[in-house]
């Protein structure tokens, strides 16, 4: 039997995690590497040297491997984990969920404000939606209804919201106060920067904004 060219590619797309044992897309993982101070670094942009140890891109996944020594077993070298590394994580992981926002707006690919959001799902030109984790239930749960109308009868997969990063931490991405709302069109960015806040979002923040990392 022939593995398709597709399946290949998905197969070299997947990893496995060192704290799960579970193989999954590299989009839910986070990479690792080991530094020459015998550190773990996080590979956000998957490009540095070295043999790639993979987590699940969780917070609770990353302490687990902290705590029972998994960076040392799968680099098979004592590693040093330094203190707070489980935040320091957190606070990479916002910076480039923000900066993928910001890229996305100067791409003209960044619908922002309620009305405007609302606007652009009633064109059926979302592709997700972005809401501050700090925004209020009301206007989460009319955005939410504007989606189900729009998407009602029809067999489309319903685009999916997002709540990775605060209105304060949006606001510093996007160059303007804090942004509530946000909806990226249909366009080449998706992938990305759907990835990027995601794999945020999958991680479990602190409820405290770490926007001052962000800079």
């Amino acid at each position: 039997m022939t593995v398709s060219k597709k399946a290949e590619a998905k197969k070299a797309e997947e990893r496995h995690c060192i704290v799960t044992g579970e193989v999954g897309p590299k989009e839910g993982l986070i990479r690792f590497v080991i530094g020459p101070d015998g550190a773990p670094v996080a590979d956000l942009g998957e490009k540095l040297p070295g043999r790639g140890i993979w987590v699940s891109a969780s917070r609770e996944a990353l302490e687990t491997a902290i705590r029972k020594g998994l960076f040392s077993k799968a680099a098979r070298e004592k590693v040093e984990v330094p203190e707070g590394f489980a935040e320091d994580v957190e606070r990479l992981l916002a910076k480039r969920a923000a900066d993928a926002l910001g890229l996305a707006r100067k791409a003209g690919a960044l619908v922002l404000g309620f009305e405007k959001v609302l606007s652009a799902i009633g064109k059926g030109e979302v592709a997700f939606l972005v809401e501050a984790r700090d925004g209020s239930e009301d206007g989460s749960r009319k955005v939410a209804a504007a989606l189900r109308a729009h998407n009602s009868g029809t067999e489309k997969a319903q685009p999916p919201i997002l709540r990775p990063l605060w209105a304060a931490e949006m606001g510093l991405a996007l160059g303007r106060a804090n942004v509530v709302h946000a909806a990226l069109t249909k366009g080449s960015m998706k992938e990305k920067v759907f990835g990027d806040l995601a794999r945020l979002e999958s991680y479990g923040r602190k409820e405290r904004p770490v926007h001052e990392g962000l800079a």
